[in-house]
């Protein structure tokens, strides 16, 4: 049995009704938490319902990726709810220490020098996992003593798998899968899910990793910051796969195994995110490559330096193994569990491209990722693990939108408005609303949508974005330029009605959370130059009007306007997290050379440039 999500635009009055039968103490009240790693998170399950999700990196310091223990994403969720620590039953950590210890401490025996310093954190981050009640106490402003909550402790790889199986519409028997650089000394998991049970089939541990393969090519290619390997896989159709024999060296398949790395060419004991932050608040990163990769490929690109052909030929090269390999895990998995039902998390399951090529090229044709399938996420599935395999409650979440962030008050939002000295229009409705922002995108104009709840995972949704006409060829520059001041061949996002995804893209996908990279068809490419990438892809996101309704309107209002039933769509930001509060997006607004910005019902407009 499914439970409902509350309706997505408003978080009051959801919360509301509830928060009087939440005091009763037969409440299950679970505290899910990723800490001590980049992208700190909390989420909040109350009797089997997400009410709340928020990664540390949108408030506080707002440090992108943040690894500091989530506070404010604790403290945020709590107050939002009208509950207390003391209110909390359960508090679910998405870490296990304690998981694959044989295959660390091999590991280890076979590198006892280069090795240390990864012992090092690992004890590191044991110490401070070991203090979390009195840090959570602290945090809370609450006497220990009067906490009365249980701790469970839930491997990484599970949690990511659980973070996407038990928010998924599926009981039935399904494929559960997770890949990224590394968590709890494995990089991925194969899982066997039914009913509210996920049984662990299979682990691939360290060193091999198909994410540290990935964020090490794309270090020598000079996207060194954490969390760039978007833009490799973005530069990647700029180039052709010239070095496709040594991707196939460096990332082994086989009948026999998931994947295998070549030995000597990644240091994965020498690098990895560190958790610390430099002056410019990046988080630091060692380097996961060895100089055997240098004799390969020549010297790296350093960061500030041009891009050649080289650079995007090693990234199309990267891309393309990865896509292989991945696909061999899925064909490898689907053998294990036959049914085309797959639910799939970790950081590499933000690859897109090799997403919709899992579609294409498996048994796998019903998929389900969660909003927030990197490391964030898995505080979510932590959280319900707890819920169905610790407490054994079979009661279903379908996480149908990700709008479970904060929300601002209308009267913030107005004072915000009437003190920005632009000039203010308000709207007296949601239909005047989309009305209004429909006739500015449609005629050209950069528009910021800052509406209701923000949302959960890396990716502007339509309630923290940046939306444009796609049928204007400059828009692409324009943005990427003058707004994003960001690299120009990193593509932007096509948001489309639901049922009109067959009529701009070959492959009918349902991605609401844009998890999938596909092409579109050849005769809208040119109609939708400023969505459509170099290889005649975009990243789709499918929008419904139950699970988005206002967003859902803007895009059918804009599409009455201009027969496209499509949205340019960029999160709202300027390298920086994306937006959190209503004067963040004014004070992006105002720094940048967007043109209006829709601050709930109040529209904002820049003087025109003459």
């Amino acid at each position: 049995m499914s439970k409902t999500a509350c309706a997505p635009r408003r978080l009051s009055g959801c919360l509301a009704e509830k928060s009087n039968l939440w005091r009763d103490e037969n409440v299950t009240v679970i505290l899910g938490i990723n800490a001590f790693h980049a992208d700190s998170a909390a989420c909040l399950v109350v009797d089997g319902v997400l009410v709340g999700a928020v990664a540390e990196e949108r408030l506080g310091a707002r440090i992108k990726h943040s690894s500091a223990f989530p506070e404010n994403a604790i403290r945020r969720l709590l107050a939002d709810a009208g509950l207390t620590l003391r209110d909390v039953t359960h508090v679910a950590m998405a870490r296990d220490p304690k998981a694959n210890y044989a295959a660390k401490m091999a590991y280890v025996a076979q590198r006892p020098a280069k090795a240390v310093g990864a012992v090092i954190e690992h004890f590191r981050r044991n110490r401070k996992t070991q203090s979390t009640l009195q840090q959570l106490a602290s945090i809370c402003g609450e006497d220990p003593a009067r906490i009365r909550f249980e701790t469970v402790g839930v491997e990484h790889h599970l949690a990511h798998i659980a973070s996407a199986y038990y928010l998924s519409p599926f009981e039935e028997l399904t494929a559960g899968f997770s890949y990224d650089a590394s968590g709890d000394f494995a990089s991925a998991m194969a899982a066997r899910c039914e009913g509210n049970r996920i049984e662990v089939l299979d682990r691939v541990t360290l060193p091999h990793s198909l994410g540290f393969f990935y964020t090490a090519l794309c270090q020598f290619i000079g996207f060194d910051d954490f969390g760039e390997e978007y833009k490799v896989m973005g530069l990647a159709p700029y180039g052709e796969d010239r070095y496709g024999d040594l991707m196939r060296e460096l990332v082994k398949l086989d009948d026999r195994h998931w994947y295998r790395l070549a030995s000597g060419h990644f240091g994965m004991h020498e690098g990895g995110e560190s958790g610390a932050v430099d002056d410019d608040r990046r988080i630091l990163m060692g380097r996961l490559y060895t100089d055997r990769l240098r004799e390969s490929l020549g010297e790296p690109r350093p960061r500030q330096a041009p891009l050649t052909q080289r650079e995007k030929d090693i990234a199309r090269s990267t891309q393309v193994r990865f896509e292989e390999a991945a696909v061999h895990c899925m064909n490898r998995l689907h053998r294990l569990v036959p049914t085309g039902r797959l639910a799939m998390a970790g950081g590499c399951a933000l690859n897109g491209v090799a997403n919709a090529r899992i579609l294409r090229e498996t048994g796998f044709n019903e998929p389900y990722l969660q909003a927030a399938a990197s490391d964030d996420g898995t505080c979510l599935g932590a959280a319900y693990y707890c819920w169905h395999q610790v407490l054994g409650r079979k009661e279903r979440f379908h996480m149908k939108h990700a709008f479970w962030g904060p929300e601002y008050s209308e009267e913030r939002l107005r004072s915000v408005a009437e003190g920005s000295g632009f000039a203010v229009r308000e709207c007296a409705d949601d239909a005047e609303l989309v009305e209004a922002a429909a006739e500015l995108i449609a005629g050209g104009r950069v528009t910021g949508w800052y509406q209701g709840r923000s949302e959960w995972g890396p990716r502007a949704l339509g309630h923290r974005s940046i939306l444009a006409n796609p049928a204007i060829p400059t828009m692409k520059d324009t943005i990427n330029a003058k707004i994003k001041r960001r690299e120009s061949f990193r593509p932007f996002a096509p948001s489309v009605l639901k049922e009109e995804v067959p009529t701009y893209f070959e492959q009918t996908v349902d991605s609401p959370f844009m998890m999938h990279v596909v092409k579109i068809r050849p005769e809208w490419r040119e109609r939708l130059p400023a969505v459509t990438h170099v290889d005649g892809t975009g990243r789709l996101q499918s929008v419904d009007r139950i699970s988005n309704p206002l967003y859902y309107d803007l895009i059918e209002a804009f599409r009455r306007k201009t027969g496209i039933g499509v949205v340019l769509n960029t999160s709202f930001n300027e390298n920086e997290p994306i937006v959190d509060t209503p004067e963040q997006a004014l004070d992006c607004f105002s720094r940048t050379d967007m043109d209006a910005l829709c601050l709930g019902r109040y529209v904002l407009v820049k003087p025109a440039i003459e």
